[in-house]
């Protein structure tokens, strides 16, 4: 299943409404220009003040197996079943301090915003980005000896869309679920806290 198109309650464009996350991925491999090409939409990211705190260390099995595999032993064990053919691993990295010396407080936001742009290219592109909080962020910034200032977010596995059939129990099961979100007078409010967006 490579599309999923997103139930909406009015309609947005088709790149929005169809992105989601499969894990069915293949382990055929992303070519650089595609990886160089979802940075480059990450790096074109708003950012307050265009600090463009977001940092992205990325892990091509076909290009670096090691480096690859030390990111991959950071997983959860449940994400490590469905990765084990994923080509590419991304962690997606904050800089918390400005080049002032102060806090970015605005940095997760401003790195989130540059991650749903890479998310969004990959899509475009035909790619599948799984975003993941189920990794080991102590082990991750010992492995990889971050810098103090370095918030470690969140992982994106990044590859082609694998054969869903191949996935089993839970897995199969969440990948053929319908998508569903809360509705919108739950998450919008309008003039007031607690007004439910009409």
């Amino acid at each position: 299943m490579t599309e999923k198109i997103a139930p909406t309650e009015i309609a947005i464009d088709a790149l929005l409404a169809g992105r989601w996350s499969p894990r069915a991925i293949s382990n055929k491999a992303v070519s650089r220009e595609q990886l160089h090409s979802v940075l480059e939409a990450a790096r074109w990211a708003p950012s307050a003040s265009n600090l463009q705190p977001w940092r992205f260390l990325t892990f091509d099995r076909n290009h670096d197996e090691a480096a690859f595999q030390k990111a991959f032993a950071t997983l959860v064990p449940f994400n490590q079943g469905w990765n084990a053919n994923v080509p590419v691993l991304i962690c997606v990295l904050a800089s918390t301090v400005t080049p002032k010396g102060e806090v970015n407080r605005i940095a997760p936001y401003d790195t989130g915003a540059a991650a749903m742009s890479l998310v969004l290219q990959a899509h475009a592109l035909g790619l599948v980005a799984h975003q993941m909080a189920g990794f080991d962020t102590n082990a991750f910034r010992e492995a990889f000896s971050l810098p103090d200032d370095i918030e470690v977010i969140s992982m994106i596995s990044l590859g082609h869309h694998g054969d869903p059939a191949l996935l089993n129990g839970v897995l199969l099961e969440r990948e053929n679920a319908p998508r569903s979100r809360s509705a919108i007078g739950e998450i919008a409010f309008d003039g007031a806290w607690g007004r439910a967006f009409k």
